[in-house]
């Protein structure tokens, strides 16, 4: 079944087109979401930190569409983010059919208490702020019947490696929390998908333009219109657990027998 079906099932099914939430909307895969979403008919509650490129977005994405698109200026790594936004919905009548938990950071560096606070935020962005989304708009779902979450992981879950010791973990965190979650939810009508990609050609790695084409042209970067679709196809299945692309498979299990002291070696040479 194609998203164009999904919808249209969605729409017959509940009376209303679907409304999906999305957090970092305004750039990367946030924005290929909402694009592949837009298309075939879903309203959009975009939420991002990046003001001028979430005004922008929504311009772009409502232009020859009937359709509502909100755009909402918000730091999700705020403590409070995830009642104001729960909040901002009542005020207007908005009801959530989609969660898509996508804002993210990264930065590869050793650990220092001079970055503390950079790890403090991406532990907000990654952990605090996504568990409470879930808990808020599933609980609404669960009492509706009916719903998704999803909720962006990584590859990394599986690579604890030096210069991504925060990273990798907050995103161990959301695979183990997606997974357990899923059942949870299941009962009640609501599905819990995550998605755990590799590399993505996105500005979140922040690689320059020549690099990024030649690691998707080689297969080593896939790209975020292909990532989407595969995570999009995913919801719509109510699959546990998507991991799309031939990294998954073989990049985990061979970093995970390199010799400690070659890991070393390679720290040492690229920090």
């Amino acid at each position: 079944m194609g998203l164009n079906k999904w919808q249209q099932r969605f729409q017959e099914a509940h009376g209303h087109r679907p409304w999906a939430l999305i957090t970092g909307g305004s750039s990367g895969m946030g924005l290929e979401y909402a694009r592949q979403l837009a298309e075939v008919g879903c309203n959009l509650l975009l939420v991002s930190n990046q003001e001028k490129e979430l005004e922008r977005a929504a311009e772009t994405l409502k232009q020859g569409r009937d359709l509502q698109i909100i755009p909402y200026y918000q730091d999700l790594a705020a403590e409070t983010a995830a009642d104001e936004l729960l909040d901002f919905c009542h005020a207007i009548g908005l009801e959530i059919d989609i969660l898509i938990n996508n804002a993210g950071m990264f930065s590869f560096e050793e650990l220092t208490p001079e970055n503390e606070a950079k790890s403090l935020t991406m532990l907000r962005l990654h952990i605090y702020t996504p568990t409470r989304l879930c808990i808020l708009f599933g609980e609404e779902m669960k009492r509706r019947g009916y719903g998704h979450l999803i909720n962006m992981s990584s590859m990394a879950a599986k690579l604890p490696c030096p210069g991504i010791t925060i990273y990798s973990a907050t995103k161990a965190y959301l695979k183990s929390f997606g997974k357990s979650l899923y059942f949870e939810m299941r009962p009640y009508g609501v599905g819990v998908t995550t998605v755990c990609p590799g590399a993505i050609a996105t500005p979140l790695y922040r690689l320059k333009p020549k690099l990024l084409r030649l690691g998707v042209k080689i297969g080593l970067i896939g790209t975020s219109q292909w990532l989407v679709r595969k995570a999009l196809k995913g919801m719509m299945r109510k699959k546990r657990v998507v991991r799309p692309g031939f990294m998954n498979l073989y990049l985990p299990p061979l970093i995970a027998v390199l010799p400690k002291r070659l890991v070393d070696v390679i720290w040492q040479k690229y920090k």
